[in-house]
């Protein structure tokens, strides 16, 4: 089984560099027109997810509705936590604190153009 997260967006392009440039994602594949739509998948290849984002010509899909709208990603070993926190950083995004204090404790928050936010968490996923 494979998980393919989707979402649409207003700003493709901007979008596509948060998760790319930032968050380190790859361009897993991509499409131009398909009936109206344009999309993008980024991951990693042979990870068992990756996330979709598409646009639809002369539509409107605005914000994320709240702050804690969240994509959390463990990273367990510390200097690759720093590396995931620093990369966000070189590609000009900065940290915000998030809206549930928790994730601040032991990650750090990023919000896309889209108001939608990831948090690299430095700590296991024990269950």
């Amino acid at each position: 089984m494979k998980l393919r997260v989707a979402r649409p967006t207003d700003q493709l392009d901007e979008v596509v560099r948060f998760y790319r440039d930032g968050a380190g994602f790859d361009v897993l594949g991509a499409f131009a027109d398909h009936d109206g739509f344009d999309g993008i998948m980024l991951g990693h290849p042979g990870f068992m997810w990756h996330l979709e984002f598409t646009h639809q010509r002369g539509h409107r899909v605005g914000r994320a509705p709240t702050q804690d709208n969240l994509l959390v990603f463990y990273l367990p070993d510390r200097k690759a936590w720093e590396a995931a926190v620093e990369r966000m950083r070189a590609a000009g995004f900065v940290p915000v604190p998030s809206l549930n204090p928790y994730w601040d404790r032991q990650g750090a928050t990023f919000e896309d153009p889209d108001g939608y936010r990831i948090v690299f968490q430095n700590a296991a996923w024990e269950r």
